[in-house]
């Protein structure tokens, strides 16, 4: 019995020898081969996403980055799953499994899984366009179809918005259709104001750039103002008023704040000026009785 064993030890012995020294050095080598590409990879992405990702005078360090972190994950996610995908496969091959019914299997997996996940591939191929394109960032003020607010999060999936009531709105990507940046590089001020056909135009064209002029030299304001309102046009001829087109820029935005803050500067400045701004009036013509003779 034990020359039985002796003889089965020293035959398999030597298999599993020259298996370690042929097939066994090769997985070694495959695995520190893996490890070394990642960190290659890893290195490679972290720079190619710097370098991708210019940011602007008007976007703030910590957006930018979050956005190259949220961009620097994805693929690096992406690249560890291939990676382990190949290597494990060329593992099974050195101990002899035929990997060509496994790639078989995983093409009939793949396949049903992309019919019952197409909402989530959905989605996560449209988030992946969207932080690509730079379409909005953390912080920006951003309307949907569906809903409004600003940014609080970005993830692959879906963008988390925080309107001005305070309520928070989680859109799945593949759901944005159309979206409309309110603070993109920067705002604007547009503001219509009205005044009484009495007025003297040109006297209020001048009270409005004053306005204008004092608010973007105003140190609690100027940090805020890219190009100074101004006067733009006399934009229509109302029932009541004389619509007069005021525009400026703002830092993103800022907008809301300036323009609420000229709008209370002009009031001032016209209640000053006796340039009055009207209101809807409606006038009843009263008919005179008619004399009846008696």
């Amino acid at each position: 019995m034990q020359d039985f064993f002796q003889k089965h030890l020293d035959k398999y012995g030597d298999l599993i020898i020259n298996w370690l020294l042929t097939g066994g050095v090769k997985i070694v080598f495959l695995i520190i081969g893996a490890l070394l590409l990642h960190k290659i990879m890893k290195r490679f992405i972290e720079k190619a996403v710097k370098i991708a990702v210019r940011p602007d005078k008007f976007s703030s360090p910590e957006a930018e980055e979050k956005r190259e972190n949220t961009l620097t994950q994805i693929f690096l996610t992406t690249s560890q799953i291939s990676l382990l995908l190949i290597v494990s496969l060329m593992i099974l091959q050195e101990f002899g499994v035929e990997i060509a019914p496994i790639l078989a299997a995983a093409g009939i997996v793949g396949l049903a899984f992309g019919f019952g996940g197409q909402y989530l591939i959905r989605d996560i191929i449209s988030g992946l366009f969207i932080i690509l394109e730079n379409q909005y960032r953390i912080g920006d003020i951003v309307s949907f179809d569906n809903a409004s607010g600003e940014v609080i999060e970005i993830s692959l999936r879906k963008t988390t918005l925080r309107d001005l009531d305070g309520t928070v709105h989680h859109i799945p990507h593949g759901e944005i259709k159309k979206v409309s940046n309110l603070s993109k590089d920067y705002s604007r001020v547009n503001l219509d104001v009205g005044v009484s056909y009495n007025s003297n135009l040109e006297h209020v064209i001048t009270v409005i750039n004053q306005v204008g002029n004092e608010l973007a030299n105003d140190p609690l304001w100027k940090e805020n103002i890219i190009l100074t309102p101004q006067f733009m046009r006399v934009n229509d001829f109302a029932d009541s008023s004389i619509m007069l087109k005021i525009l400026g820029e703002t830092l993103p935005s800022k907008q809301w704040e300036v323009t609420g803050e000229l709008r209370k500067r002009l009031k001032v400045a016209f209640d000053k000026e006796g340039i009055e701004i009207p209101f809807p009036q409606l006038v009843l013509h009263q008919p005179k009785p008619i004399a009846v003779e008696q």
